[in-house]
């Protein structure tokens, strides 16, 4: 197997069991999006993914690193698409 593939697996796996936390506890999706649109939508946007991560990891079940440089790809993608999403709900207003 090769680098690549070993990789592709691990992010496989990694998503797998996050999205079976999300299943097992769906407020978490519900208390990740609210910390979201909070932080992002506050006038101090430095750092606003550090204190997402941070709230996320205080208030459910998903543990992200305090270190960014920590996150596995999961985390990242996790808290990409949270911006997205709220970014998404701005722009319908």
């Amino acid at each position: 197997m090769s680098s690549s593939e070993i990789q592709k697996t691990r992010v496989i796996n990694e998503l797998r069991g996050f999205i079976k936390k999300l299943l097992q506890d769906p407020r978490i999706t519900e208390q990740s999006l609210e910390i979201a649109r909070r932080e992002l939508t506050s006038n101090d946007q430095t750092d606003a993914m550090v204190r997402i991560a941070n709230q996320i990891s205080d208030t459910t079940s998903v543990h992200i690193p305090d270190d960014p440089a920590e996150h596995s790809e999961a985390d990242k993608l996790f808290l990409e698409l949270l911006k997205e999403v709220v970014n998404e709900d701005q722009a319908l207003y």
